[in-house]
């Protein structure tokens, strides 16, 4: 069965809006993490707190996940697993080419379990993997 934007907000109980359908459709064509800035240079003229609010949607509802990449700028990624409202199973690592600046995730690699220090508590693991990518190498 093909995956379009109007099944993913179907089944993760979203309203259908041309934003969001745009949005996904991106996510869906493409294999790499995408940054807010990326998404507004390929959708053109968008409003961007219209865009801001439905990626932020997207992640409570566990449609995308945040692809940290040790850069300063915030990427996300198509959840590929059964997340839901506030549960990730993205826990995996992510790949970022230093020569085009691609992030993926490989999700052949989990992220570690650490314990932390007793007193602390974990909220994220993320597992950073930097170097060229197959097509810069």
């Amino acid at each position: 069965m093909t995956v379009n934007a109007q099944h993913l907000l179907k089944s993760h109980q979203l309203r259908l809006t041309d934003m969001r359908k745009k949005v996904l459709d991106l996510f869906l064509t493409r294999s790499e993490a995408l940054s807010q800035n990326d998404l507004e240079q390929h959708l053109g003229k968008v409003d961007r707190i219209t865009l801001y609010r439905t990626l932020r949607t997207f992640e409570e509802q566990g449609l995308i996940h945040k692809a940290m990449d040790g850069t300063d700028k915030q990427k996300y990624a198509l959840c590929q697993h059964d997340c839901g409202q506030g549960v990730h199973h993205d826990h995996h690592a992510h790949f970022h080419c230093d020569t085009c600046g691609k992030t993926i995730c490989v999700e052949a690699i989990a992220a570690p379990v650490v314990a932390p220090p007793p007193g602390f508590s974990v909220s994220e693991t993320h597992l950073v993997m930097r170097g060229q990518c197959d097509q810069c190498n």
